[in-house]
């Protein structure tokens, strides 16, 4: 059965490190899937890409898009809208955060040395508006 709020069973698995494919729809409404690193941030999902990319081409054109989460047999699906924030201090810090939480504090700041700092980077915030538990 769908929710539309995180129940505590999702929260406690969407805490724990795994990867979440995202699902947009393209111009020709046809999905595109990404694999994107991704952190619970209160009710909404943080999410991160480079500006430019496909993703981020879809979502500024159709905010809808939905992520899964799996863990073999056991998955979560969650649907909404995203929010795209432009803002480089605040991106900056997201990729950061989000690079902390993949590859540890080292890794991290070697990553936004190399890479992340010198990319125009774009927050995505998807708002939980249908939440599908399976497995669990």
């Amino acid at each position: 059965m769908a929710e539309r709020e995180l129940s505590s069973t999702a929260r406690a698995f969407l805490r724990e490190k795994r990867f979440a494919v995202l699902a947009t729809v393209n111009r020709n409404g046809t999905p595109q899937q990404s694999v994107v690193w991704y952190d619970l941030d209160g009710d909404e999902i943080l999410m991160n890409t480079k500006a430019g990319r496909i993703k981020e081409r879809n979502l500024r054109r159709d905010p809808r898009c939905s992520i899964c989460i799996d863990d073999g047999y056991r998955y979560l699906t969650i649907r909404g809208t995203v929010t795209l924030i432009d803002d480089q201090a605040v991106a900056q810090e997201d990729i950061r955060r989000l690079s902390t939480r993949y590859h540890g504090p080292e890794r991290a700041e070697q990553q936004m040395r190399d890479q992340f700092s010198n990319e125009h980077r774009v927050t995505l915030r998807l708002t939980v508006e249908r939440v599908k538990e399976y497995g669990f």
